[in-house]
């Protein structure tokens, strides 16, 4: 019952939501780098601090220097996606959130600070990743679903973090997409949703890390952490400016160039991600054996999928460009 009146909430909250964006215009206009072509809502990605805040006041108020430091987080984003602010504000917030996080988790110390100048760093990465991965329908959703489910199995077996956390934030990210995993989406996450869930699993998978002390948990972002690191290194050999959008993720080829549907790709991820998490804890292999072989596929996957499109890309700025 608790679940079922936290999921009506999430809902009329979202919904409340939308009137605000409408009301006061906080849109996304498509533009050259843009995988959409219709004006939509931004920022309903707000449903995952919502959620986050639901579970807060459920539970008597669990996790208090996570919850300020999601809520420092979130609002820096949210005001990111009104007005741009400068990349070193977004990252001295996003620092001071993860060492909120830190302190939570129980490892920021003065004895291991060269742990946590190595999880700010991974973190940070992580976090920017899921931003930057943020660019058609569903796939927010659908990725984060895809780590929920993984998280939530091996919560049921070692009990790394309250499982009404993930069940909460598991509905927050249904009601999201309701609007967003479909043809034409009525809303996209925005930073202020895509940068909340990431600190969000985070969180999560910081637990799971703190509890067992096995870092290879990490391949629970391998897709995403592939995609986004490869393309990263890709457009430096090019020569961009790596904070400027674009539309070079493999996703985004597949979308645009390729013209799969949006929720086509966004279930690819989905389900190549869920099936790589799951072989992590069910097949009888060395964790780290496993940890490197996907990675190296991932990339594998990667390189012959950009060597073989990468050019219908060149050949649509080309058209871009002439007009």
């Amino acid at each position: 019952m608790t679940y079922l009146i936290i999921s009506v909430i999430l809902m009329a909250a979202e919904l409340a939501y939308f009137k605000l964006a409408d009301r006061f215009n906080i849109i996304d206009k498509p533009n050259l780098r843009s995988s959409h072509t219709t004006i939509t809502l931004r920022g309903g990605g707000i449903v995952f601090y919502f959620g986050a805040m639901a579970y807060f006041i459920v539970s008597h108020g669990a996790y208090p220097w996570f919850m300020l430091g999601l809520t420092m987080i979130a609002a820096v984003s949210f005001v990111d996606d009104l007005h741009s602010m400068p990349n070193r504000i977004r990252l001295m917030i996003q620092f001071i959130a993860m060492l909120l996080m830190f302190h939570q988790l129980g490892f920021l110390t003065l004895e291991s600070w060269w742990i946590s100048i190595a999880a700010l760093i991974v973190c940070t990465g992580i976090i920017n990743a899921y931003n930057f991965m943020d660019g058609i329908n569903g796939i927010t959703g659908a990725y984060s679903i895809a780590i929920l489910i993984p998280l939530a199995i091996v919560n049921s077996h070692i009990g790394f973090i309250d499982r009404s956390m993930i069940y909460i934030i598991g509905i927050s990210v249904l009601v999201f997409c309701i609007f967003n995993f479909r043809k034409r989406a009525r809303c996209f996450a925005g930073d202020v949703g895509s940068v909340s869930i990431a600190f969000i699993l985070l969180f999560m998978l910081g637990a799971l890390i703190m509890a067992t002390g096995q870092v290879w948990y990490l391949i629970f972002f391998a897709v995403y952490g592939v995609d986004s690191v490869l393309t990263i290194i890709h457009r430096l050999m090019l020569h961009e400016n790596i904070f400027k959008p674009h539309r070079k993720h493999a996703y985004q080829i597949m979308a645009n160039e390729l013209g799969m549907p949006h929720t086509l790709v966004s279930t690819i991820y989905f389900a190549l991600q869920t099936t790589i998490s799951l072989g992590a804890l069910y097949l009888h292999i060395n964790e780290w054996v496993y940890f490197i072989s996907v990675i190296a596929v991932l990339s594998a996957g990667y390189t012959v999928f950009q060597r073989k499109y990468f050019h219908l890309h060149l050949e649509y700025l080309k058209s871009k460009n002439k007009l």
